[in-house]
């Protein structure tokens, strides 16, 4: 019987891309083997941006879990839900706020980079500073002692660290404080070699056709010291070759060697690149589709998933009220 437990999710504000792949699913479908996993729809998370026009959360929510069982998740292994209908994620949250600071929210070291990267959403609302307390709520309500980051956000998971602390320093030892597991994956950036985002668009999804990402492989920025196709160029640089590290590691050195050499062009590499990457994404791809095509199977797996979800949430909540008002009923009665 596995006796560790993870929490992760994803927002739904958009189609996954294949830096969500490599930057977490595939870790994901590997951390089944070792702990009991819980895995979230984050749609509470994605209102604090979208709160402007929230239609087309539910089909967003719905095609993010294809892309999750396409790529391995089993929803015999995992727990699989949606954030919002198990609402002890809200009702945690507002105890958590109660013993949170302002200053540990505002000093958030990802709060200025999210502002920023959002700042045609109008994310200055009193949700979007308090998202940390809701992500705290919902790695402590499944009392998860492990947690998948990248090494940018485990500052992001100290302060969760903190609540945690600090709540039980009132009420008690309820909550373990959950640690960091780093997840080891490829620093993908975007096409344009920005961040990798849906709100830049540089992205390519892991629904995309075959078409669709050859033309997008065919406008990616590559090493901008080669000139001419005569020059030898510099793949370290280069994002393109970044992408045949990740997608087609096989023959990778092999581009290596072309194109120090200056024996193949950036256009030609370019689409290879984009024959390779339809080819790897055409499995989930196919699954995918499959999946998308049988809505009422994708809905009793949420169903299934929250109803379990709910189980653990209410057993929580339940040792969190007993925690917090004791002290109350306990002064009213003298």
């Amino acid at each position: 019987m596995k006796t560790k437990r993870i929490l992760s999710g994803m927002r739904p504000t958009g189609p996954l891309h294949i830096g969500h792949l490599v930057g977490a699913l595939n870790n994901w479908v590997k951390l089944q083997d070792e702990f009991e996993c819980f895995y979230m729809v984050a749609d509470w998370h994605a209102v604090m941006s979208e709160y402007k026009d929230t239609s087309l959360l539910t089909r967003w929510s719905i095609e993010n879990v294809a892309d999750w069982i396409a790529a391995g998740l089993d929803p015999k292994r995992s727990t699989i839900f949606i954030q919002s209908q198990v609402p002890e994620h809200a009702e945690l949250c507002l105890a958590f706020a109660c013993v949170t600071p302002v200053p540990w929210l505002e000093r958030c070291p990802t709060y200025k980079e999210q502002m920023k990267e959002l700042e045609s959403k109008d994310v200055s609302n009193y949700a979007f500073l308090g998202y940390p307390v809701l992500q705290a709520a919902d790695i402590a309500l499944y009392k998860a002692d492990t947690v998948p980051v990248g090494e940018d956000q485990v500052a992001h998971l100290e302060l969760t660290r903190e609540i945690v602390r600090r709540f039980n320093s009132f009420f008690g030892e309820i909550f373990p404080e959950p640690m960091h597991r780093l997840t080891a994956t490829a620093r993908l950036l975007g096409l344009d070699r920005r961040k990798m985002s849906k709100s830049y668009g540089n992205f390519i999804a892991l629904g995309e056709t075959p078409e669709d990402i050859r033309k997008k492989v065919s406008t990616m920025f590559t090493d901008q010291e080669r000139l001419r196709r005569s020059d030898p160029g510099h793949p370290d640089v280069c994002n393109v070759f970044a992408y045949y590290q990740a997608f087609a590691p096989d023959i990778a050195p092999a581009r290596r060697t072309d194109c120090t050499g200056a024996k193949v062009g950036c256009t030609d590499c370019k689409r290879e690149l984009g024959d390779r990457l339809a080819e790897f994404l055409r499995p989930l791809r196919e699954k995918r589709t499959a999946l998308l095509a049988d809505p009422k199977k994708l809905r009793e797996i949420l169903d299934a998933g929250a109803e379990k979800a709910r189980k653990v949430a209410r057993a929580t909540m339940e040792e969190v009220h007993a925690a917090v008002f004791k002290k109350r009923v306990a002064s009213s009665g003298g």
